[in-house]
């Protein structure tokens, strides 16, 4: 199973390079509502999550199974990093790179104690794999995230045409 999970996260880079290709500039800056997150929010979300809570999260909770995870913000980031004043290609390419780094980093994994856990105040018990587990669970979040804006903006892009043709949303 876990070698399966190392798969598809691997694998979602491809994805998330394709998501991320050719947005022009207003579609990039562009939000459904105002309390929702535009697109470069998400691929600035996506790169601090890759580096400072899953991949971080999962290698102490493998190698220092015990020790106090480092605090997180990921709500408070996107005000305090200023997610809207960073570039949005540069964004990308960091996280394309820093998956990359993910995926030979967890390729590289010798065999380690899947069960390690940590006591999470809000979840509860996260054993290694369900952390990793929901590594995958979140990149599927946010595709499906990714997809609903660019339906959306599609949508507003060619209103008043109807969509219904090309099937129930």
């Amino acid at each position: 199973m876990i070698n399966e999970l190392i798969t598809k996260l691997s694998a979602n880079r491809s994805v998330f390079a394709s998501l991320f290709q050719s947005i022009p500039e207003k579609q990039i800056y562009w939000k459904p509502q105002d309390d929702k997150w535009c697109l470069l929010e998400i691929a600035c979300h996506l790169l601090d999550e890759e580096c400072e809570d899953f991949r971080q999260r999962l290698d102490y909770t493998l190698h220092k199974p015990g020790k106090t995870w480092p605090s997180i913000d990921p709500q408070g980031w996107v005000k305090s990093r200023n997610y809207a004043g960073k570039n949005f290609y540069k964004t990308v390419d960091k996280f394309l790179k820093e998956r990359q780094k993910s995926a030979i980093w967890l390729e590289g994994l010798d065999t380690l104690n899947w069960e390690n856990s940590y006591h999470h105040p809000q979840v509860g018990k996260l054993t290694a794999q369900q952390i990793i587990a929901n590594w995958l669970a979140h990149d599927y979040l946010h595709i499906r995230q990714i997809n609903a804006i660019k339906y959306q903006y599609l949508r507003q892009l060619v209103n008043p045409l109807k969509l219904n043709y090309a099937g129930d949303w």
